[in-house]
């Protein structure tokens, strides 16, 4: 069972050191909430055991996917590194971020510091207030660590493959706060905006996996190993290509079906906020209105 385990140490000391930051915050900001202070007093204790748990699966779902089996393949065929890409990039960066682990950081880092203080570093910072340029640069790193050189080079040092999966979390972590909102930062533009950076999205990954799945020729000679007795690297190559195109779908998919449903809501509470003003504002009579005669 242990036998493809790789032992990554830079992964399981940032694990280590990530995963207890949070719990250590999680426990003083249970602490103060207990005593009816802190940012959060008024949030219900069984939301923020939801939000860690979605935090600590995103986390764990990342480490998973560098030191398990998965890892060990992921040098072996370039399907799974194709999935160890979605976990590490698009899966894993989407549940930490539905985690909101940003006020449990902060118990550790500037506990004085309250929601309105957090709020406005977040909207000062240079990358979640700009969304078109971070959903461009994800989409850069995302096809860009699936050129040739870089794959090549990443298979064989180690160090290029440790900035790969760094930059990957951080432009996944980015992209997902330009999606959804995750207390107490609020994603920048509209949520029919937002769909529009999923469709984009969605559209740059198709294209990358229609260019593996129908390609001819060999993109990723370095595989070219003695495990591709069964299959070639060819196909191995283009599996990875529907890995890429098919796999990024659902979660991707997912997000732009709750971002619709927001909107709709929005648009029905405009429309009713308009229907009401106008049943109790002043009306005008249908007749002109004239001086009593005596």
């Amino acid at each position: 069972m242990f036998a493809h385990w790789s032992a990554s140490w830079p992964a399981l000391i940032g694990y280590a050191l990530v995963a207890g930051w949070h719990l250590a915050g999680l426990v003083r900001l249970h602490a103060r909430r207990a005593g009816g202070t802190g940012p959060v007093a008024g949030v219900r204790w069984a939301e923020l055991r939801r939000e860690a748990v979605l935090f600590h699966l995103g986390l764990l779902l990342v480490l998973l996917a560098l030191v398990s089996p998965v890892g060990y393949w992921s040098d072996v065929y370039i399907w799974v590194r194709a999935m160890q890409t979605l976990l590490v990039a698009v899966v894993g960066p989407g549940l930490i971020v539905l985690g909101a682990p940003w006020l449990v950081f902060r118990q550790l880092w500037r506990p004085g510091g309250g929601d309105a203080a957090l709020d406005r570093v977040a909207g000062a910072s240079f990358w979640v207030s700009r969304p078109v340029l971070v959903i461009i640069a994800f989409n850069v790193i995302f096809v860009g660590w699936q050129l040739t050189y870089l794959v090549d080079l990443a298979a064989t040092n180690p160090a290029v493959a440790q900035a790969e999966h760094a930059s990957m979390l951080a432009a996944g972590l980015l992209l997902w706060l330009q999606l959804i909102s995750s207390r107490p930062i609020t994603a920048p533009g509209s949520a029919l905006r937002r769909v529009v950076y999923v469709i984009w999205t969605v559209g740059v990954s198709t294209v990358l996996g229609m260019v593996l799945v129908f390609g001819n020729g060999v993109v990723y000679p370095a595989y070219a190993n003695s495990a591709h007795h069964v299959m070639t690297v060819l196909d191995d190559q283009q599996l990875s290509g529907a890995v890429i195109w098919m796999g990024i779908l659902p979660p991707l998919i997912t997000a732009a079906v709750a971002l619709l449903s927001q909107w709709l809501d929005q648009e029905d509470s405009a429309e009713l906020s308009t229907g009401l003003s106008k049943m109790t504002g002043a009306r005008r009579g249908g007749w002109p209105s004239r001086s009593v005669i005596r």
